[in-house]
């Protein structure tokens, strides 16, 4: 499947001893992905840090939960405490990665991952401070939407979570770093050819000399 695909590749992007915050959607899915030795902290910021794999049916408290409210269990030296010393960790930029999910994000690095006009929206909620202050943003997304469509343009035309924040993007075709010339295609999928993911792509594709494969 291209979202197994997606989180498969984006689990290599975690290293021991960094902490993560992991956005609601696809990437709260990626701690089910992390090798259980991976040595991680991962962030919430509803109040945990530690947070673990999913919870099951037999496992669930109900007072443990993760920002996208799905039951989680914790790991050994976890942390609770109240949102505004999350917020605090997010503003004082604590967090070494925030993965993030995107209805389009462009060449210049642009996010727009919570407002589509005419559709309820319950707010920007966190996304935006995490945007703005996180050291590195990875966005994992599908290449397309179920239109089609490129959600990888020239320039975002949805409402903006944050400018320029966005370190590199994994969808179900292709890795793509942004860089300051532009967005510097990095890997694409197996099975696919250059010329499949460049007509895929809205944006303008930077080439690199050596493009892998994941």
């Amino acid at each position: 499947m291209s979202l197994d695909r997606i989180l498969t590749r984006a689990a290599q992007e975690i290293c021991d001893g960094q902490t993560v915050n992991l956005g609601i959607g696809l990437p709260t899915m990626l701690v089910n992905h992390l090798p259980p030795e991976r040595d991680v902290m991962i962030h919430s910021e509803n109040g945990i840090l530690g947070s673990g794999a999913k919870a099951t049916h037999e496992t669930a408290n109900p007072s443990l939960i993760d920002a996208g409210g799905t039951y989680i269990t914790s790991r050994p030296g976890a942390a609770f405490f109240d949102s505004a010393v999350s917020f605090a960790m997010i503003r004082r930029s604590k967090l070494d990665l925030s993965v993030m999910g995107a209805f389009e994000v462009d060449q210049e690095g642009n996010l727009a991952n919570w407002k589509i006009p005419g559709k309820f929206s319950p707010g920007i909620g966190g996304a935006m401070e995490l945007a703005q202050k996180t050291r590195n943003i990875l966005i994992l997304c599908t290449h397309q939407d179920k239109h089609g469509n490129s959600k990888i343009l020239k320039k975002c035309t949805l409402p903006l979570t944050a400018e320029k924040c966005v370190t590199r993007i994994i969808t179900d075709m292709a890795v793509m770093d942004v860089t300051r010339e532009g967005l510097l295609l990095k890997e694409i999928a197996d099975g696919l050819t250059i010329e499949q993911v460049v007509q895929a792509t809205d944006a303008d594709l930077i080439l690199g000399e050596e493009i892998g494969r994941f």
